[in-house]
């Protein structure tokens, strides 16, 4: 049985989506406004997206986090979909402070930065990724219980798709950032969440 036909056990999907390539992700910055785009190479990677989910789902939604360069990954997904988009603030990206616009490299300054504990760094004046968690997982928990059986799209931010991870599966030390448009599967039944990389 292919992923795409249900399985009849009344499971639902949350097919989560990190943003194509943007300027900042191009230029390896921390993005300086909410309003940075996407690049040509991210506009492509969300329309692969987007033929990769078709191939292997049916969803009945496209929920994007406001920030431009996820909500237009959000809007070619929808559109290549034929699906209804729909904005949810809480899948926002980690606040970064007063590192916005400053190159990554930036963050292995800061003393208080630990690599071997970053999800607890707090950039300046920003949040830390156990700060996203709290804001993220009641999102997540939401739309569990809004769509308990379908497949709906959710197109975030790589600190948003770790920070699910790490609740799912209890465990900060294994999580990566996901690729630009990469993709992470979270089936749910009865408030049991599972995650897993799409990688086919």
């Amino acid at each position: 049985m292919s992923l795409r036909q249900r399985s009849g056990d009344g499971a639902g999907r949350l097919i989560w989506v990190r943003h194509g390539e943007s300027e900042g992700n191009r230029d390896r910055r921390f993005t300086h406004s909410t309003e940075v785009p996407l690049t040509d190479n991210g506009r492509a990677q969300a329309r692969n997206a987007a033929e990769r989910i078709h191939a292997q789902f049916a969803p009945i939604r496209v929920v994007a986090s406001p920030y431009a360069r996820a909500r237009e990954t959000g809007e070619i997904i929808a559109a290549e979909l034929a699906l209804p988009l729909s904005i949810d603030p809480e899948v926002r990206e980690q606040h970064m402070g007063q590192l916005m616009g400053q190159p990554y490299d930036v963050a292995l300054q800061d003393p208080a930065f630990n690599p071997q504990r970053r999800w607890e760094w707090r950039p300046p004046g920003g949040e830390a990724l156990t700060d996203v968690q709290r804001r993220v997982v009641p999102a997540l928990l939401r739309l569990a219980s809004v769509y308990p059986a379908q497949d709906v799209v959710v197109v975030a931010h790589a600190g948003v798709l770790m920070a699910i991870e790490a609740h799912i599966t209890g465990c900060w030390e294994q999580v990566l950032a996901t690729a630009n448009a990469g993709i992470i599967v979270v089936e749910h039944h009865g408030g049991v969440f599972s995650t897993r990389p799409l990688i086919e």
